[in-house]
């Protein structure tokens, strides 16, 4: 009896903490993407393939007093593979983000942002002929933004974040590439100073929790003579659920960066808007 008793002492503060109300609040989507097309006398003619991607798309938050703490983190990675040009990379990319905020009004909060982003393998590029050249690795880019201002939060899915103080760092790991990114030749870091402005969503119960829909916008200007050209990097999911483990996405990413120039087929030199979507079918899990 004494020991019975001298157990639910000690369970008793667990028992207390779990049914406290917890400040920390979790949600996200996770899953794999597969398609497969194939071709047997075909007239029209192609080219069998396969592909693949999984991804990682969560959130881990904190709201308690005047205190509000938000941590997103993406992951997405995937490949194709066809007859003609063999296993190919078509996206890739790791993002994380994280924002603390003291509240000033009822919906309005002073902040404090960190962001990166990077992707974790290597990046080719290829010509007609199927030869590849390496332009990017892990770390090579990467970009570190570090800022303070003022976040509007008109509810809890929607945040409005801008900074007139924001520094931006851009990594490239491989001095090699540095020229590619911005950097200057034979270093490795390159940092400016600017202006940051941030818009998220977090929708991850919509059409009665069938539909979750996450999109972050990142704009940045810098303080230099390149003043007024911005930096744009937009990101997009959008999940259905067609059953309880399956899910059709789309997935997309925008990118505009006045110091990355990109090198055409004919050799023109200058920087372009980027653009890249994945829609898929496949098995996902919602926490």
């Amino acid at each position: 009896m004494k020991t019975k008793l001298f157990i639910l002492a000690l369970l008793a503060p667990v028992f207390a903490m779990a049914q406290e109300e917890t400040p920390w609040v979790h949600s996200g989507i996770t899953g794999i993407n597969f398609s497969q097309t194939s071709f047997t006398n075909w007239s029209e003619g192609g080219d069998n393939s396969v592909a693949s991607n999984a991804y990682l798309n969560g959130s881990l938050n904190y709201k308690k007093d005047k205190i509000s703490w938000t941590n997103d983190l993406s992951i997405n990675y995937g490949q194709n593979n066809t007859k003609m040009t063999g296993w190919r990379k078509n996206i890739d990319n790791l993002n994380f983000a994280s924002k603390f905020g003291q509240q000033m009004t009822e919906k309005v909060y002073y902040a404090a942002l960190l962001d990166f982003k990077t992707q974790m393998t290597d990046g080719y590029q290829y010509n007609n002929a199927g030869d590849r050249t390496l332009i990017s690795k892990f770390l090579t880019p990467a970009y570190l933004n570090v800022s303070v201002g003022l976040d509007y939060k008109p509810n809890d899915n929607l945040a409005f974040y801008f900074s007139p103080v924001a520094g931006k760092l851009t990594i490239t790991a491989d001095t090699l590439f540095s020229t590619r990114y911005g950097v200057d030749p034979g270093k490795m870091l390159r940092t400016q100073l600017g202006a940051t402005f941030k818009a998220s969503c977090n929708y991850d119960k919509l059409m009665n929790g069938k539909m979750t829909l996450k999109s972050a916008l990142d704009l940045f200007t810098a303080y230099d003579d390149s003043f007024g050209n911005i930096d744009v990097n937009w990101d997009m999911l959008v999940g259905l659920n067609l059953s309880k483990f399956v899910t059709l996405t789309f997935q997309s990413t925008l990118k505009y960066d006045d110091d990355i120039k990109y090198i055409d087929e004919d050799g023109i030199h200058g920087a372009r808007v980027q653009f890249k979507e994945i829609l898929g079918l496949g098995l996902s899990y919602k926490f």
